[in-house]
């Protein structure tokens, strides 16, 4: 059976610097999102001038979160061998280089996420509320969470287990870390498509339906379907490293996917008690 081979460069080389495809997505996603909340704040008669605070939260505690995360859950050796490397995008030991923001987390992203959000909307009350940022936002981070993923799967990153379908693909740069060069699932791939399908959706019921008027209603919506994802998703990948937390031959990002997924269904629960009480 033909398998695709995948090789390619690392990212984008500006001399000896080497932007990898994930940070461009990245930073790709921030990009777009300023675009779309700007487009949703002039239909909505905010005004701009809280556009840029926001995005400075919002990417602040989201980079900061999603890293902290990353070494928390996966990773927390680096707080003793290399400390401040988890803080700045410099490998100290055993070489010092420059390696970008490698490994971010979801789940962190998400606790980051919504401090930052928390510390705006006390900032900019009663102008903003909570569920209005994040109806909005939810948006943008599905369309984000396809991008990051397209680059994960260009760096050949959070590679997929063993599979013999006729789209598995051969990580060239990934077989000395498991001992062979065998054909894998394309988990980034899976992932990355949910997000886009997700994001597409969300898109349509926030301009096409009444839910941006119950709040919290997009957002919990949101967050269900990208944490059931990612449940799922991660059935197909291999460990991103030791597992610290594991339980019922599920793995971290699954354990962690379970506490979101269970709240958003609450607050999705309450809203429509209240959609029925008030009809």
């Amino acid at each position: 059976m033909l398998y695709i081979y995948w090789d390619p460069e690392l990212g984008v080389k500006i001399g000896s610097l080497v932007l990898r495809y994930y940070s461009l997505m990245f930073v790709l996603a921030f990009l777009l999102g300023w675009f779309l909340i700007e487009n949703i704040f002039k239909q909505e008669n905010k005004h701009k001038k809280y556009l840029d605070p926001l995005f400075f939260h919002i990417f602040l505690g989201i980079l900061i979160g999603a890293r902290i995360g990353h070494v928390v859950f996966y990773q927390p050796e680096l707080f003793k061998e290399d400390f401040f490397s988890v803080f700045l995008p410099f490998q100290f030991n055993p070489d010092f280089s420059f390696t970008g923001f490698q490994g971010l987390a979801s789940h962190g992203a998400l606790i980051g996420g919504i401090i930052s959000i928390v510390f705006f909307v006390r900032k900019y009350k009663p102008e903003f509320t909570f569920f209005w940022i994040t109806d909005r936002l939810i948006l943008v981070t599905a369309l984000g969470g396809s991008l990051v993923r397209v680059g994960n799967f260009m760096n050949s990153e959070i590679i997929g287990k063993p599979f013999n379908g006729e789209w598995a693909i051969l990580f060239a740069q990934q077989s000395l870390d498991y001992g062979a060069l065998l054909p894998r699932h394309p988990s980034q791939l899976y992932e990355s498509i949910g997000y886009l399908v997700t994001f597409i959706f969300l898109i349509f019921i926030y301009y096409k339906t009444n839910f941006k008027q119950i709040q919290g209603r997009i957002t919990s919506i949101g967050l269900i379907l990208i944490f059931a994802i990612r449940f799922f998703v991660e059935f197909t990948k291999e460990p991103q490293s030791d597992e610290i937390i594991s339980a019922f031959g599920l793995n971290s990002g699954q354990i962690l996917s379970i506490f979101p997924l269970i709240i958003c269904l609450l607050i999705l629960f309450n809203n429509s008690k209240k959609s029925i009480s008030s009809k």
